[in-house]
């Protein structure tokens, strides 16, 4: 078993077992963060669901009011009209056919994916590559759609996919550590909210089972799921 740094084990001790409320595990979780570089905060949630199931499965998208902290390069697979919209709004690479089958050869230095609805009997076939880095466009995300300058503009202001996984958890960032404590919990409240809101109606029982936060190189910070609906309006 590899043995952790002497600050992750500093940092595990001030965490200690305890849950606690979101704003608290926020907070500490920008305290602990001990790395010389700017740690991404993160939240885990283990949802009551079976993702086996298309009704059960838990995803979408939501734009935190602070934004993520991050710079992502965006690509958008678009023709015509489409090609000068998809530019003029930031995207930083955009094409059709040819890109394709750059992304297929293997080219892969991008961080979202964007595409027109005509464009999709293209992006169809890069499934294999798209699908398993989460990156492939999704009408439910607002990533396939002829408004690309909306869906490009979104994401550069900080939009973020979330998508329960095969063990009914999903991850998605808040921000960074030199994010104030008030933007984190504002950003963590958002997406919380967005999660809640999606709850399917075949999931049964507890919805929420554990919650955590936790920065990139810091431990987890249990959350006490039972505050959740006091703390995010539903």
């Amino acid at each position: 078993m590899a043995k952790h740094g002497k600050n992750y084990r500093k940092a595990a001790e001030d965490v200690g077992t305890e849950p606690m409320s979101l704003s608290d595990a926020v907070g500490l979780a920008k305290k602990n963060a001990r790395a010389k570089f700017d740690e991404t905060v993160e939240v885990a949630m283990r949802l009551g669901v079976d993702p086996r199931h298309a009704d059960q499965m838990v995803r979408g998208s939501v734009v935190l009011p602070h934004g993520t902290g991050q710079e992502l390069r965006i690509l958008v697979f678009a023709s015509g009209e489409k090609v000068r919209e998809a530019e003029d709004a930031g995207a930083d690479v955009v094409g059709g056919e040819d890109l394709a089958k750059k992304v297929e050869g293997g080219w892969l230095e991008f961080d979202a994916v964007v595409a027109t609805p005509d464009m999709m009997k293209v992006v169809g076939k890069l499934g294999r590559v798209l699908g398993p880095r989460g990156l492939m466009p999704n009408p439910k995300s607002g990533t396939v759609t002829f408004d690309v300058a909306r869906a490009v503009g979104e994401i550069k202001a900080g939009k973020v996919e979330f998508r329960v996984d095969k063990t009914g958890i999903i991850h998605a960032p808040v921000g960074k550590v030199s994010f104030t404590e008030e933007q984190l919990q504002e950003n963590a409240e958002t997406l919380v909210r967005t999660i809640l809101k999606a709850r399917p109606s075949a999931a049964k029982g507890k919805y929420v089972k554990t919650m955590s936060v936790s920065s990139t190189m810091g431990p987890g910070i249990r959350v006490d799921e039972t505050q959740l609906s006091s703390v995010v309006e539903v």
